[in-house]
């Protein structure tokens, strides 16, 4: 497995509950950019994934990268589903950013590591697999094209596109495959002046909730801690709508990943908007 789809794997296999790993998948659809910004130029016949009950494009580009001394791909992509989508958004995560070889090892059966196969009808998971291979092809595609290109040039560090211009250029779309999440109205100018690392990362990582409000508060001085061990957290999301306490704490387990080991507690607070509504109209 790659690095990011380790982490997402071992995510979604804690989640005991089929309708959060479910709702996790519907987040990332929304979240995700990279499977958001997919040029209308590049939804073309070449880039189409076969075998899919939506349809569905993926497109990439090789870029060199010097600290590997390889060249790494990175995927957009889209869907006019937005189950689908979502499965497009964890794919270009997970495989964004590594190198062909890397993504040609990846094994199919992570899907049933990761308990997703359980959250998909028959149909939808070998659309899964199909954009899965589907990748892997475009992955070594772009991989020789940019090394044929470097072999012309002479020069290492071309990048190599399947996307074309209006004038039928090669172009080549950078990804930020370093930022999933994009940030929302909640998430004030203030969150990103004060605090430490760990709570920008938290309030970061929250944003894939898309809340309408979001206070985090370091409480680690009560504790006689000074290295951001303790927060209270305050949250209201649509995201929350239908799930009790237990499984909305589950669901912010799971988005902060790896943040959690690196805290002692995390108290939460969590409402839907309708929820706070009622909260503010008693009170």
């Amino acid at each position: 497995m790659t690095p990011e789809l380790k982490k997402v794997t071992n995510a979604f296999a804690i989640i005991q509950e089929e309708q959060t790993r479910y709702k996790q998948l519907l987040y990332m659809a929304q979240s995700t950019k990279e499977a958001n910004n997919l040029p209308e130029s590049s939804k073309i016949v070449e880039n189409k994934v076969p075998g899919c009950l939506s349809t569905v494009y993926v497109d990439g580009s090789a870029i060199y990268n010097k600290d590997m001394d390889d060249y790494v791909i990175n995927f957009l992509g889209d869907s006019d589903g937005l189950m689908t989508k979502g499965l497009v958004a964890l794919l270009v995560r997970c495989l964004s950013g590594n190198t062909a070889k890397a993504i040609q090892n990846v094994d199919p059966q992570f899907i049933k590591i990761a308990r997703i196969d359980q959250s998909l009808t028959p149909g939808r998971n070998n659309g899964f697999l199909n954009m899965l291979q589907s990748m892997k092809n475009k992955a070594l595609s772009l991989d020789e094209a940019a090394r044929r290109q470097e072999e012309e040039e002479g020069t290492a560090g071309g990048t190599s596109n399947n996307s074309t211009t209006e004038e039928g250029k090669s172009t080549s779309t950078p990804v930020d495959v370093n930022n999933n999440s994009k940030t929302n109205d909640s998430s004030s100018d203030d969150d990103d002046e004060e605090g430490g690392p760990k709570y920008k990362a938290i309030v970061q990582s929250l944003q894939a909730l898309q809340p309408t409000s979001v206070q985090l508060d370091d409480n680690s001085d009560q504790y006689g801690d000074d290295c951001e061990s303790h927060f209270g957290l305050y949250i209201v999301a649509p995201a929350f709508e239908g799930l009790n306490v237990i499984k909305r704490q589950q669901l912010i387990y799971m988005i902060l990943g790896d943040l959690m080991p690196q805290i002692e507690a995390l108290q939460i607070t969590s409402f839907t908007p309708d929820e706070e509504a009622a909260q503010q109209s008693a009170s």
